[in-house]
Formats: structure tokens, sequence, C-alpha cells
């Protein structure tokens, strides 16, 4: 399996952390199952396969391109045979600022990028499977994002980024109070205000900020023995740790370091 990570071009560095690439599988292989885990991140997928499927509850094709929000649980995905895939890795606050609507509206699901682009007759994947290569699908993605941002003119949200700067720095153990107190607003007024910018609520994306942070410290092996990670990222315990990490990940931390693979940060391939 190949995996490639490409800096955005400058006039999207504001708004999307690289874009990544990743092709592998074979005719007549098994399967190949991915992970995405929660990173309080969205994103964008661009996906050639013979066969990809979303599993939650259910199971249904992947659209060729889609839009992803705010995850709060591990989504697995599968693919059958070859596969070459493209990602935009957005930055939290990127969905309201770049497509113009709420991003608690696609917190946990997907949307069709071409169903949005119906308006306007821009059909994406139709532009991505005619490209020339990899690098044209690449300055296809970025031209449709820039455009995006000059029609809608979404002011990014100064306040909500500072917050969520805060919170990332902090590994999530800053306290919400604080955070109200520094941006002088109300619980209500920061609440409604995050969600509408991040998809989730503060205190969730707290959790989520400190369990990257615990993640970031296994990849890294930075630790003697689990109850290390544990109280170093605030949690109350062993314990306590283990949970939150098989809640976000499906796994506890020692299954997980030996089931997952991953050449793309918060998308491992799991190994049977």
């Amino acid at each position: 399996m190949n995996c490639k990570l490409v800096q955005p071009p400058d006039y999207l560095k504001r708004y999307v952390r690289y874009f990544w690439i990743l092709e592998g599988g074979s005719n007549g292989c098994a399967p190949t199952t991915f992970v995405a885990l929660p990173d309080g991140c969205p994103g964008m997928i661009f996906g050639q396969a013979e066969e990809g499927t979303f599993s939650e509850f259910h199971e249904y094709k992947l659209p060729e391109v889609f839009l992803y929000g705010q995850t709060t649980k591990h989504t697995e995905i599968r693919t059958a045979g070859k596969f070459n895939t493209i990602g935009v890795y957005f930055y939290p606050d990127a969905v309201k600022s770049i497509f113009g609507f709420s991003a608690v509206e696609i917190t946990n699901t997907c949307l069709d990028v071409d169903l949005t682009s119906k308006k306007t007759d821009y059909n994406l994947s139709e532009r991505l499977l005619n490209a020339s290569s990899q690098a044209h699908q690449i300055e296809i993605i970025s031209g449709y994002l820039i455009n995006l941002i000059t029609k809608n003119r979404n002011v990014p949200d100064d306040l909500t980024q500072h917050a969520v700067s805060k919170m990332i720095s902090s590994n999530g153990n800053i306290t919400l109070k604080e955070l109200q107190q520094d941006l002088r607003l109300s619980e209500r007024s920061f609440e409604r205000r995050f969600n509408q910018h991040i998809g989730i609520s503060p205190k969730l994306f707290s959790r989520v900020c400190r369990f990257q942070a615990s993640l970031s410290q296994l990849r890294n092996n930075k630790y003697n023995i689990l109850t290390d990670v544990a109280f170093e990222n605030g949690y109350a315990d062993q314990s306590h740790f283990i949970r939150s990490f098989k809640e976000f990940t499906g796994f506890s931390p020692e299954q997980y370091q030996k089931q997952s693979n991953e050449l793309v940060e918060n998308f491992p391939e799991l190994i049977k």
C-alpha cells in the first residue's frame, strides 16, 4: 500500500491541513477495512474502487466524492479490489467557512458533494475521473474549494478558532469556564457558536483532543506503562483512559496497537 501527503496551495492553507493519497489492494483480494477515528476535523474523500461501503448500523455504497463532518465514534469504510483514494484533511472549522452551512448538519454523517453542486452544474466527480493525474485531481479539488470560499464569503469565526487552538494546545485539559471568560461569552452563546462552526459541543471536542493526545503518545511509544498515558493526559485513572479509548476506536489501546496499520493519520487499516 502506498501513501503520500501533499501540502495545499497557499490560498487554502487557512482551511486545509493537507491532502492525502492512498493506493492499494489487488484484484480478487479480500476487502480492505479502514477505520475513521474521531479527530476533531471534517474532511472530503474522492475514492476510485471496485466496491466501497460505509458501515455504521447498516451499509450503503459511498458517493464517489463525499464530505464528512465531525465524528464522535469510530466508523468503518471497506473497499474491495484495487483502490485509489484522495482525501482532504480540513481544519476543525472548515465546513462553515467553505461550504456555508452549519457544521452540525453533517456531524456523524457524510454528504454527496455532487448533490451540493447541482445548482451550478459543477460535476466534481466527473472532472476528477477525467483528470490526467493525481496532481491534476488535487488541482481540481483545490479550484473547487476556493470557488466555494469566494462564492459563499463566510468569514472564519476568530473566537471559535481561538477556542479550538486553546483546546488543542492544552490537549483538551483547559476548562470551558476559563475559555468562556477568555472569550467573554455566556455558556449558551459559546455552545451555540461552537456547534455551528465546529459541529460538536465544546465539551465533546475537548474529550476528542484528550483522546488524540493519548493516541499520539501511543503512536510514538512515549510511555512506559498505560497508567503514564492516562495521568499525563488528564484521565482519572487507567480504567477511565481505556474506556474512553475504546469508545473512540472500538479497541483497547493494546488491541489497537496490534490490529491497526496507520499510514494516514486517524484513518488506519485494520489488520485481521
